[in-house]
């Protein structure tokens, strides 16, 4: 290092890699515990995960560990996700109780149809 100042910022950019790193690796895993609840299809276990997520991610725009507009991005994508899986849970009942439509026997032939099959 050329002097002392120089030498003190490397030491200090050392420091905030390493920071850097595990608020980073920590809030990937977060962020795929969360969608592997979205997936599993539990609404309660998915939300807490999802909060859980979402604290963590603006704990990361905080620290300057990813960009403000990124973590916004991933928040809006996982929240859309869980969302959609709610619904998605929600709707099942309702169309589980809906009649499901009878089938009706085979038409007859038309006499058009007969007609061309005879020739």
């Amino acid at each position: 290092m050329a002097t002392r100042s120089a030498a003190k910022a490397h030491r200090q950019s050392l420091k905030h890699r390493l920071r850097n790193r595990m608020v980073r690796s920590a809030t990937r895993t977060i962020v795929k515990k969360a969608e592997v609840a979205i997936a599993a299809g539990d609404p309660e276990a998915a939300r807490l995960a999802v909060r859980a997520a979402l604290s963590n991610l603006d704990r990361a725009d905080k620290k300057g560990v990813i960009h403000a507009n990124a973590a916004a991005r991933r928040k809006s994508r996982l929240v859309l996700k869980y969302n959609a899986a709610v619904a998605a849970v929600q709707a099942s009942p309702a169309e589980a109780e809906k009649p499901k439509r009878r089938q009706t026997k085979t038409a007859k032939p038309k006499a058009s149809r007969a007609k061309k099959a005879k020739k």
